[in-house]
């Protein structure tokens, strides 16, 4: 098995443009550390807004060629990047692990996830369809086709470094889209490892791009107004997220927005207690609960509110925290010192505001970024950690009278990413469906996610879909033509 040292030796640190491996222009490199423990990985190119021009150049100048290859070839390309991934899926894991904290085996799982929109992809290249027939007066034949939306920038966050990427990355390519892509400054390593195998699975030069940057205002504000760029993809904060849509609004950008969550995981009274806590632990501490999907309100039915909270403590003190390459570990750092920080003040403004402190609460003493599983009861409305997203290994449980109650407090949010919902009423699950504003819903499950599904929400949480048929889309334009009846 690769070790760690041997693994960071294959791992590109420059910028990748035209199919080139180049050094910045800016002079200015970026240190990547590993948030277990503090220490450098390694040193890396910092891209300057020259480097940007640079690389929007080069996805403009790729894009005809690339949007005129034909989908079978695109498809295959993106299929071998899917079977080399599984090749070199352990040293993508570890790669993870160590750049973004995550235990070893939640990275392997992201390794599965992030593979599978290579292979839906290259799958759905080959099926990019339009249609033909009969104007309704009859007078004429009408064609629609779905051409390539062209170059696209594509911004992807920290916590998933290769499910996001794989997740923009596919359908822009299986689309006909040349693209430029830029990667969280705290967790670039496995993208650019990415690109790596991109190459070794032929894709032609100068179709992605990659830009790592410490200064990602300055060197998106080219690329975002270029009137040669037609597409951006953000997944992020909300606060960046618009900031990002009014950017883009200069050229009329397509669009695609995955921005901030507040998942409700409502548990009714008539749930199955043992799987709703089985989901409660996925949904939350998944990635270290680092993740836009991660339940952030536990609503559970006050006849269930107290029995739900003990069984949930019962799992939550027996998880490990601990450097995620170590066996037994479940639970690794946040991704660094501010994270730790703002879990901690949300934690704290709770209690100070009436909630019970049942266990964890406190940062983990040592190197790191660590802080302690945490459930908190009781949670008074008006505390900030029912309003902002945690993104941190916080549980916390409010109790709701009925139905109508668990819908009001789920849906008090300005977010509409994803919502869990756990009951045996087959009809309630169906109503819950049409009155919970988010745009999907795990109904008796904790996770939602999967390639062949659309993924994004409504309201704050963003516009678009990523993912599922609809994924492809976001890459392509409709064009519409009308041709004289050929039998007049």
């Amino acid at each position: 098995m690769t070790t760690e040292v041997e693994l960071l030796a294959k791992v590109p640190t420059q910028l990748f443009i035209g199919g080139q491996w180049v050094a910045s222009t800016s002079g200015r490199s970026i240190d990547v550390h590993d948030p277990a423990t503090g220490a450098v990985l390694l040193t890396i190119a910092d891209a300057s807004v020259d480097d940007a021009k640079r690389a929007m150049d080069s996805a403009a100048d790729h894009q005809a060629e690339w949007g005129a290859t034909a989908p079978r070839v695109r498809g295959e390309i993106l299929r071998r990047a899917f079977d080399l991934l599984q090749d070199r899926a352990d040293e993508f894991a570890l790669l993870m692990t160590m750049e973004m904290g995550k235990p070893l085996s939640e990275a392997r799982g992201e390794v599965a996830y992030g593979g599978e929109f290579l292979r839906w992809f290259s799958e759905e290249a080959v099926r990019i369809t339009g249609r033909y027939g009969k104007n309704p007066e009859g007078t004429g034949r009408m064609i629609v086709t779905h051409l390539p939306v062209g170059p696209s920038y594509l911004i992807t966050p920290w916590n998933f470094p290769l499910a996001m990427a794989t997740r923009k990355i596919a359908p822009a390519l299986a689309a006909g889209c040349t693209a430029i892509i830029k990667p969280a400054e705290l967790t670039p390593l496995t993208t650019l490892y990415f690109a790596k195998l991109l190459q070794d699975a032929g894709l032609p030069g100068g179709v992605v791009n990659v830009l790592t940057t410490s200064t990602s205002r300055e060197v998106s504000a080219p690329i975002i107004s270029d009137r040669r760029l037609r597409k951006l993809s953000f997944t992020g904060s909300t606060s960046v997220g618009q900031t990002l849509i009014n950017q883009a609004a200069e050229n009329v950008l397509r669009t695609s927005m995955e921005l901030g969550g507040n998942a409700p995981f409502v548990v009714f009274e008539d749930a199955d207690l043992e799987r709703a806590v089985e989901g409660a632990m996925i949904a939350k501490f998944r990635n270290v609960g680092q993740a836009c999907t991660a339940a952030n309100r536990f609503i559970v039915h006050e006849s269930v509110a107290d029995e739900f909270a003990r069984r949930v403590t019962e799992r939550v003190r027996a998880l490990t925290v601990g450097r995620g390459t170590e066996s037994g570990v479940t639970i690794g750092p946040l991704i660094n010192d501010g994270a730790v920080d703002k879990a901690d003040e949300l934690v704290q403004d709770a209690v100070a505001k009436g909630a019970t402190l049942v266990v964890g609460g406190a940062r983990v003493v040592g190197p790191g970024s660590f802080y302690e599983p945490t459930v908190l009861t009781g949670v008074v409305a008006g505390s900030d950690i029912l309003r902002e997203e945690i993104f941190g290994p916080v549980v916390t449980i409010i109790p709701f009278s009925d139905e109508a109650d668990a819908v009001a407090k789920a849906n008090d949010t300005e977010y509409g990413l994803v919502s869990y919902v756990f009951t045996k009423d087959l009809a309630r699950g169906q109503r819950l469906i049409e009155s919970l504003e988010t745009g999907m819903m795990g109904l008796n499950v904790g996770v939602v996610s999967n390639a062949a599904a659309p993924f994004g929400g409504v309201k704050q949480s963003g516009i678009g879909r990523e993912g599922g048929l609809e994924g492809i889309h976001e890459y392509l334009e409709t064009k519409y033509v009308l041709t004289p009846d050929p039998f007049a």
